[in-house]
């Protein structure tokens, strides 16, 4: 049996080098720098269960098993030795163990592919995939969503970037003035992407969103920022309610988002939105 080990936050196009040659994965339930360095932590781009899911999904047989341990302060504490020592006891069948070239684990980083080998492990390090002559990496992925850079993101992914969350209720302003939105509240910790407008795909088909506080509402305004989803096509008679999850690919940025003023305006820009993210 071979095993993958890693975080894969976003299970981008690195990382699925190294799963598509393993039969099952280890990973963690929350980012470890949030237990040894929590103000650096990371915002990530997976909800947990979405990086579960794909993990299991970009293995060499599709739907292989995925085991995510609590990373907790005992665990960032224990020694190498003893993690080696675990790695025999759970997984006795063990053939090959796979990682990236930086991958390391136990207590001060002090583990890596050359400790284990040296215990007598096979370890087959995957050498990091590239874009633009540059490693490929979650890092980037953040760095490109945070500048809004949707073409970056898209290509180190390997597929478009998920806005994952929540059906928030609406404030019927969009029905109002002819495009009624589907409502996300993003899941707490995903990265932050520019406010805008964007094109995206949902499970209802092609939509146009803006991300953000919907400003021109002044009072009425978003106290935290919402994903507004205005579907393009014929809309299902029945669509998620509140609290319900749902997400939507960002596959194109549009514009930044503005204030506007009057409703008028907003309306008429909205529908020159509707018709580029047609065509995006």
């Amino acid at each position: 049996m071979n095993l993958a080990v890693g975080f894969f936050d976003g299970v981008h196009l690195g990382h699925r080098r190294i799963l598509a040659r393993a039969d099952a994965a280890l990973t963690f339930c929350n980012h470890p720098t949030t237990i040894f360095a929590p103000d650096r932590a990371p915002r990530l781009l997976m909800t947990p269960a979405d990086r579960l899911a794909a993990i299991s999904s970009a293995l060499r047989t599709p739907g292989g098993p995925v085991r995510a341990l609590d990373f907790t302060p005992a665990l960032a504490a224990q020694e190498p030795a003893a993690f080696a020592d675990w790695l025999r006891a759970e997984y006795p069948d063990l053939d090959t163990l796979l990682c990236g070239p930086n991958w390391t684990f136990g207590a001060r980083g002090a583990g890596d592919a050359d400790f284990l080998r040296a215990r007598g492990f096979r370890v087959e390090t995957v050498p990091f995939a590239e874009q633009a002559g540059e490693p490929v990496s979650s890092t980037r992925v953040r760095a490109a969503l945070a500048a809004g850079d949707l073409a970056c993101a898209t290509a180190l992914l390997g597929r478009p970037w998920r806005a994952a969350g929540t059906v928030a209720a609406g404030k019927g302003l969009g029905r109002a003035l002819g495009f009624p939105t589907l409502n996300v509240r993003l899941a707490e910790g995903l990265v932050c992407p520019p406010f805008g407008v964007y094109a995206v795909d949902t499970a209802f088909g092609r939509g146009v969103a803006n991300w953000g506080l919907a400003p021109t509402l002044r009072d009425r305004a978003w106290a935290t920022p919402v994903l507004e989803v205005h579907l393009l096509g014929t809309v299902p008679d029945a669509l998620p309610g509140d609290g319900a999850a749902v997400a939507a690919d960002l596959r194109a940025f549009l514009r930044p988002e503005r204030t506007f003023p009057t409703l008028a305006d907003l309306q008429a820009q909205i529908a020159r939105d509707v018709e580029q993210a047609r065509n995006a």
